[in-house]
């Protein structure tokens, strides 16, 4: 078989295609042309869709999509019940950080009713956090009133011995299934779809929560859980989205959200 002749393109370091094009001693030079050709094309639109970390493609721009960090600032972020942010929560190499005890649980600025909010995450060894939303700054504390999703090390953190307290499930109330969860110390993706109050996740591409807020079923399973003594809990039609300060190093990146 003849040599190969490897072509390499590189779009940001995240998309790297080699085309190979074998000599053949009777093909025509227009016919080597148009197979490079076609072959440059088709990774030049692959690469428009392939998103940089902290970036939006093209076609999220035009879907309405916001970035929430830029991989440089905090300015979408404040901690609960303050207009300023903790220094413990810190940027570094394009990741939002806790890096030390006291940051305080950290919210958005704006508030969300119906919206579509993505993030990557992963925790220390042992670690603790969550995400929330729909929260507000009426009570002490945000759990109070704001649903969670766990972010956990399932492998380590005692909270593993509940099912409904494991990664990527609705914390203390739906439980996600063991297929969407990894070790501690790996990148996890997580999305959060809150629509008419019609509530769903996805932990990793899987979907971990399907549920009405509100509905029989709902209400069902706050009343049998340790919410159950916070009248105000899920109620909100309207709240900021939150990270969890837990005292374990949690890392952070590609927050997204589009309203809806």
């Amino acid at each position: 078989m003849p040599s190969p002749l490897t072509f390499k393109i590189s779009f940001s370091n995240r998309f790297i295609a080699s085309v190979k094009l074998y000599a053949a001693t009777k093909m025509r030079l227009h016919s080597l042309i148009s197979i490079i050709s076609a072959s440059v094309a088709a990774v030049a639109f692959l690469s428009s869709n392939v998103l940089a970390d902290n970036s939006l493609t093209a076609k999220e721009k035009s879907q309405g999509w916001d970035l929430l960090f830029d991989g440089k600032s905090l300015d979408h972020w404040r901690n609960y019940q303050r207009e300023d942010i903790r220094q413990q929560w810190a940027v570094k190499e394009g990741m939002i950080i806790l890096a030390g005890d006291g940051a305080g649980d950290l919210i958005s600025r704006k508030q969300y009713k119906n919206f579509d909010f993505k993030l990557d995450w992963k925790i220390e060894e042992g670690g603790n956090s969550g995400i929330f939303f729909l929260a507000d700054e009426t009570p002490d504390k945000i759990y109070y009133n704001s649903p969670e999703v766990q972010l956990l090390d399932n492998e380590r953190h005692p909270d593993r011995k509940l099912e409904n307290h494991r990664s990527g499930s609705l914390y203390d109330l739906i439980a996600s299934p063991p297929a969407s969860q990894k070790i501690a110390g790996e990148w996890n993706s997580l999305r959060i779809l809150v629509e008419n109050r019609y509530l769903k996740v996805w932990q990793n591409e899987l979907l971990t929560v399907d549920i009405v807020m509100g509905s029989r079923e709902w209400d069902r399973i706050v009343a049998g859980s340790k919410f159950n003594v916070s009248p105000g809990f899920g109620k909100n039609e309207r709240g900021h989205l939150g990270v969890q300060d837990h005292g374990d190093k949690v890392f952070l990146k590609n927050l997204r959200v589009r309203e809806l």
